[in-house]
């Protein structure tokens, strides 16, 4: 099991999502706990260090867990994604492995991890993702 925490950004329908270099598909940006880490250390930690911006800790709202199979990992390694949303200060860059940034829609639903596939379905079942 891969435990991840995730920043679930959304605006104008739409999705805040990253690319790290060498990798052919895009996830949510955030990343693994590091000893003695919360939920939310690690999240302002990996946003820092992936994106150059820094979470608001006291804006951040669990948004959900979600699982699937790792991307580009053996058969039957799961990933466990824990999301949160969060406001920010800054501004958004790629920074550390992350290549690229983009925000996608539903449409790009076939572009990202498959745990994020998971995410995409669910927010536009809830009407948040066009």
């Amino acid at each position: 099991m891969i435990d991840k925490i995730a920043w679930l950004r959304l605006e104008s329908g739409r999705v805040l999502s990253t690319r790290s270099r060498g990798k052919d598909v895009y996830y949510l940006p955030g990343g693994k706990r590091e000893a003695g880490e919360s939920d939310v250390d690690t999240l302002v930690r990996e946003i820092r260090e992936e994106l150059s911006v820094t979470i608001l800790p006291d804006s951040a709202a669990p948004a959900g867990t979600f699982e699937a199979q790792a991307h580009g990992h053996a058969a039957g390694t799961t990933v466990r994604m824990t999301c949160y949303t969060a406001d920010y200060r800054g501004t958004l860059a790629a920074a550390s492995e992350i290549e690229e940034i983009r925000w996608l829609g539903y449409a790009d639903r076939d572009r990202v991890s498959a745990v994020d596939q998971i995410i995409f379905d669910h927010l536009h079942d809830a009407g948040r993702l066009g």
